[in-house]
Order: structure tokens, then sequence, then C-alpha cells
């Protein structure tokens, strides 16, 4: 068989077959074609909810199929541990603090859909730069990047004016508020402090009347009123909110218009899986970005009866098995359309699984495996270390697993170069270019150093010294666990970044995750001849990197998220917002 080659040999062909021989196995980044793009990020997962993250009970076969086919990473890394400034982050390559979207109080998330904080308009989002490379781009499911700035409908901070052609989701978040038969989730415990506080303004009121009526307290009329109207007035300006969380929060728009106020939850799944097969069929023939941003598995946990009681673990396993179910049939319609090798399909959470939720006994939130600590956890990897995994068949070697540092930031400069886009220049991108890596060019991230915070404040730092392997992680700031020994913070719900609920660590905790990934063994410059080194390395790295902060509006503040009603989406005349436009359909 090898005659005819033999033969045919020439001066000419020679040199061409050895350049094939040297050849990398495969296609060269200058010949890779813009590809379609896939973003899967499912919302509030664990690490350890997955097959392939060495979970043996959930049963994920489509995610796991995913890995087989593609790259898996193993210390992919959140930039914060709650939703709304790891999205933000996610959507701009920059840590949130960058653009005013990390929380100097204890409101770290988009609170209300008529709050006037969100996404800055001058942030140029991934989606907006393939916008004009000329890609289709779509968001299906949970957005909670804020929606208004001054006025009901100026939508400054909507999915529209971010890059995106078309979004059909929730502008906000799936909680359990959205489900009527559920105990209402939505800051439950400043809600009963104001219920107290009503109670307790209600008796004063009502002890004051009798006492007049009866003679025993000498009280005018005209002071008893103003009683009154004062107890009034102070239940109405915060039940008007926070008593009709699921009109004003739990809604689901289709572009610029509010499809259902309130959201009936019974059918969001199917319409998020509809709507998402929709985009791609309607797009197959052009470039598209479809960033599908799923609603499972944040509480209530919305499961249809086709998976309710299938897992091994409660609701919650349920919900996660039929997330991915979801991404087979997204992968599967990828397939039918002949879209599979020019499609890169990414996976991963926005951030760690959430440890305290619970209702009785039973746990609504994730499991993070080997990983200390969990959502709202901005140092502990359980809060920031998430499953993150590339397909892209023919360009990405299957099977592959990489145990680089990489972090969800990474998402903008590589989705950006592969559309033929450039990244903005006039800004700091924390982000790097993952496509070397993940094909094999390059053996190390380009990430020495990432910075883990809680809010804006920095909890902790970890250095990649590529010379060895070693990856150290400093914690300057750990929250204390309640009760001791934990692991959580299960009485307060959420583990806070500042104030009593936290220990300040001077010197640093020192872990060596390579060999200690659950971060429990610190060492000490007793038991570590480089502890001193290592600590001086990475607090030069946290100066240098606070040099490349500047001051910008801080989109969490009170003012931001506090509930304004005159910027409240309303499908009808404020206050009487219901419609179920799908329903009419």
């Amino acid at each position: 068989a090898s005659f005819p080659l033999l033969c045919f040999r020439s001066p000419l062909v020679t040199p061409l077959i050895f350049g094939l021989l040297l050849q990398a196995p495969f296609t060269q980044p200058s010949t890779i074609t813009r590809p379609n793009f896939v973003l899967l990020l499912a919302d509030d997962l664990g690490i350890g909810d997955v097959g392939c993250y060495g979970n043996d009970t959930i049963r994920t076969p489509n995610i796991d199929r995913l890995a087989k086919e593609g790259v898996k990473l193993t210390q992919h890394i959140a930039a914060a541990p709650l939703c709304t400034p790891s999205r933000a982050a996610f959507l701009t390559g920059r840590y949130p603090l960058r653009s005013g979207m990390d929380a100097v109080n204890n409101y770290r998330v988009i609170f209300w859909n008529a709050g006037s904080g969100g996404l800055p308009p001058n942030e140029t989002t991934f989606a907006k730069i393939l916008q004009h490379q000329g890609y289709s781009t779509g968001l299906i499911g949970k957005w909670h990047q804020g929606v208004n700035c001054e006025s009901h409908n100026d939508h400054c901070h909507h999915p529209l004016k971010h890059g995106f052609d078309y979004f059909y989701g929730m502008p906000f978040t799936l909680i359990s508020d959205c489900q009527p038969t559920e105990t209402p989730e939505m800051d439950r415990a400043f809600r009963r402090k104001l219920w107290l506080s009503t109670q307790v303004i209600g008796l004063i009121t009502l002890t004051a009347v009798l006492g007049r009526l009866t003679g025993l307290i000498s009280v005018h009329w005209k002071t008893l009123t103003c009683l009154a109207g004062f107890s009034l007035l102070f239940f109405i300006s915060w039940f008007s909110s926070y008593g009709f969380v699921r009109y004003w929060n739990c809604i689901m728009m289709r572009n610029h218009e509010i499809t259902e106020q309130p959201m009936v939850t019974d059918r969001t799944t199917s319409l998020i899986l509809k709507e998402s097969i929709s985009f791609i069929e309607r797009n197959k023939h052009k470039p598209f970005l479809l960033f599908l941003s799923f609603l499972h598995s944040h509480t209530p946990l919305l499961t249809t009866e086709k998976f309710l009681g299938k897992s091994r673990h409660g609701l919650y396993g349920d919900n996660v098995e039929e997330m991915d179910w979801m991404v087979g049939q997204v992968l599967d319609i990828i397939d039918k359309e002949g879209l599979k090798d020019t499609t890169l399909v990414y996976f991963a959470s926005d951030h760690g699984g959430w440890l305290e939720r619970q209702e009785g006994k039973r746990q609504l939130g994730g499991w993070n495996g080997m990983y200390k600590g969990g959502k709202a956890m901005g140092g502990w990897e359980g809060g920031i270390r998430v499953p993150g995994i590339f397909r892209w068949p023919g360009v990405l070697p299957a099977g592959t697993v990489i145990d680089e540092p990489t972090s969800l930031m990474d998402i903008y400069p590589t989705v950006v170069h592969l559309a033929g886009g450039a990244v903005p220049q006039d800004r700091v991108v924390d982000g790097r270019d993952l496509l070397p890596l993940l094909r094999g060019a390059v053996a190390h991230s380009e990430h020495e150093f990432l910075f883990h915070y809680c809010g804006v404040h920095l909890h902790a730092a970890r250095w990649h010294q590529k010379d060895t392997g070693a990856v150290w992680k400093a914690h300057y700031v750990t929250p204390i666990f309640s009760p001791p020994g934990a692991g959580a913070c299960y009485d307060r719900g959420f583990c806070p970044c500042f104030g009593e609920g936290v220990t300040h660590h001077e010197p640093p905790l020192l872990f060596e995750l390579s060999q200690d990934p659950s971060e429990a063994r610190p060492l000490s410059a007793d038991t570590e001849p480089l502890f001193d080194t290592v600590i001086r390395r990475i607090g030069r790295a946290i100066e240098e990197h606070r040099r490349t902060l500047t001051p910008v509006p801080e989109q969490l503040s009170v003012s931001n998220v506090v509930w304004k009603p005159w910027l409240q989406p309303c499908c009808g005349t404020f206050p009487f917002c219901w419609c179920d436009k799908e329903g009419d359909d």
C-alpha cells in the first residue's frame, strides 16, 4: 500500500510530508472558522453534583458526555460566590468590582426588578462584540443584571441593551416567592423584623386608643390619629413591596415585552427549552451565540412531573437531573441540524452550591464535593470552584482533563477572539484566552494570580507557581461558621463578608491546593519553609492588582437596590400588573 507513495516522492513532496507530520493533531488557529457558541450556565449548581466531577448518585449523562467529548477543567473559578457579581464578571471578563457590581453592604445581588442598579451601559459584554461581528445573539433564561435606571421602561440594563438580539426569560432570578406553595425566601429575616415592628406599633396604637376610650390614658384624639396614620404608613411602606414579591420580581419577558406577570411556574421549564431550540433552528444558517442561562438548580427547584421523585437526592437531585436532560435536548438539536462540528459548547455553574438552603429536614441546596464552603463564601473553594467543560469536535481534543487555574472571566476573550473580534483596549480585562490551553498548545494557564472577593472585600488570593506546579492560596478573611465547625453559616442562611461574622487572619491562612484541595491543613512558617516567601509574593501581587482598580458608581448600594415603584416593570397600569400572554396564545 505504501508503494505508490514511495514512487511518487519528489523534492517538492518530501517537505510537504515532513510538515504534515510535525503539524499539531488539531486545526491551527489561523484556519479555524468562526464557530457558533452555545454557553450553558447553571444556577447554584455545586461541583459535587455532576457525575464527571465525582458524583455517582445524581445522573448527569449529558453533561458527562460533553466532558467525554471535550475538555474538562478541574480548577475552574467563579469571580464571585453569588449570582449578580459572578454573572457580571462572566459577561464582561472583568472582576465585578470594576463595574460596580459587587457590594459594600449586605445587599450583594440585585434585589428587585424595580431597583435602579445593574450592569452599567458603558460595560461591553461579549455579546455586544459578537453582535458587531455579525453574530445573532440570544439570551434564554436568567438575567439578574438589572432592568431600569430612571423610568419603568427605559430598560437601560436590559439584555437587549447589552448586545443580545433576542431575550426570553426572567430579568430577575428564580426565588421561592415565585412558587405560591413555598415558604418566602427573599429577605426573610428582614421581613420578620418588619412584621414584628408593625405588630408592636399596631399594639401601641390599639392600647392608646383603648386607654383613651376607658379614660385610663389622657391622649388627644389628634395624637391618636397621627399615631394610627403612622402605623398605616409604616405598614404600607414595606408591604407594598415585600407583600407582592411574586408580582414585582417573578415575571417573564420576551425582548422588551412582559409575557407573564406573575410567571406561571408549571410551564417555565418547557418554554425555556422550546425557546432555546427555536433560537438554534432560526439561526442555523448564520453564526450565532446562544447563552442558555438555566433557572435550575436554584430554589424553588421548579421540576416537571416527569422527573419528580426519580433521583436519589430528593427534589434537588430531581431538578439537577431535569437540567441534564435539557442539556441533552440542546445537544440533540445541535446534532440534528448538523452543527456539532461548528459549535463550541460550554457548560459551567455561576458559583458553588448553597449549603445552608434547607426547609426542615429537606436539603434544597447543592453539594460542593470535597471542597470547603459554598455559595456566598468568597474565599473557600466550595463557593467558587465550579464545573467547566468545553466541547468542539475536531478542534479540542476529546477526553482531556486540565488542572490549571482558569476563570469564568476567560470565556470573554476566548469567545471574542474566536469570533474575530477584539478585546476592548480602553479598560482592564481580567480574563485570558483559553484556546491555546484547551487545544494543548501551551501547558499552563496564563493566570499567575487570581483574587477572590466577597463583595468588595478581598478574602483570598491564589498564586500558580508555574515552575513548580504549586498552587498557593492565602486567606486573609474567612467566615465564622455557625454552629462552630458546621462548614457553613446555618444560623444566618448566608455567610457574611465583613463585620462580626468573619475572622481576619494575620498572618494569612496558607494552603497548597495541589496537595490539599480541601483546604484542611493550613501551613505555617514552622511547617512550610517557603511560607514567608509565598506570603510576600502574594502580597505584592495584591498591591499591583489594587493599583489597577478605579472608583466607579456602586450599582448595589442601598439606594440602588431598594424597590422604587416608578421603576417597576408592569404589563398593565401600575399597580395593577397582571398578564399571561403565553396563556392567551
